[in-house]
């Protein structure tokens, strides 16, 4: 018998000053078998960080030719493209081919030496953002994960903070690579 995916939803209170964004999200994830909690966290947080209201979750881990996430246009082009983790340099070079900009983020603790072997091949795609979260931070995340959440998210001179319940959680992410 296959296993199944886990339903999580969150409402999400967003205030992004950076981008003068603010909304309430109502979230509604699916979290692959093979899905860590870290994963789906560091989902979360790229959701957050680009939140749009044609930004969707994509199939990801079970499907090559979807995005963790992505943002798609009336005209059906493909303007976002987001990957997690540590990803072989082909897909991000189809998912660069395929949309407009692409961004990864990587959470993971052995995200230094996978980008220091990937480096060179990855800067030649202009449209191409890397950022790195803190694994530490990203992994205390995931102690408030439950399968119903609430969650403030504040954003402000490129400074996330989460409020979940009386807790506060500055995460942040280091830029490695920006579109040229």
């Amino acid at each position: 018998m296959a296993l199944k995916s886990t339903i999580y939803k969150a409402t999400i209170h967003l205030s992004d000053m950076d981008r003068d964004y603010y909304d309430t999200l109502n979230l509604t994830v699916a979290q692959h078998p093979s899905e860590t909690d870290l994963r789906l966290m560091a989902r979360f947080l790229a959701y957050i960080l680009n939140a749009h209201e044609q930004l969707a979750f994509g199939k990801g881990l079970s499907d090559e030719d979807e995005a963790a996430l992505w943002q798609i246009n009336y005209s059906e082009e493909i303007e976002l493209w987001i990957e997690l983790g540590q990803p072989d340099e082909k897909r991000i070079k189809k998912a660069c081919n395929k949309s407009q900009h692409t961004i990864l983020y990587g959470y993971n603790s052995p995200f230094d030496v996978w980008w220091k072997q990937n480096q060179s091949k990855l800067s030649q795609y202009k449209s191409l953002t890397v950022e790195r979260f803190n694994y530490e931070t990203v992994n205390q995340l995931t102690n408030f994960l439950n399968r119903t959440m609430e969650i403030q998210a504040s954003i402000q001179d490129g400074q996330l903070w989460l409020t979940i319940g009386d807790e506060s959680l500055l995460i942040e992410k280091e830029t490695l690579q920006s579109e040229q």
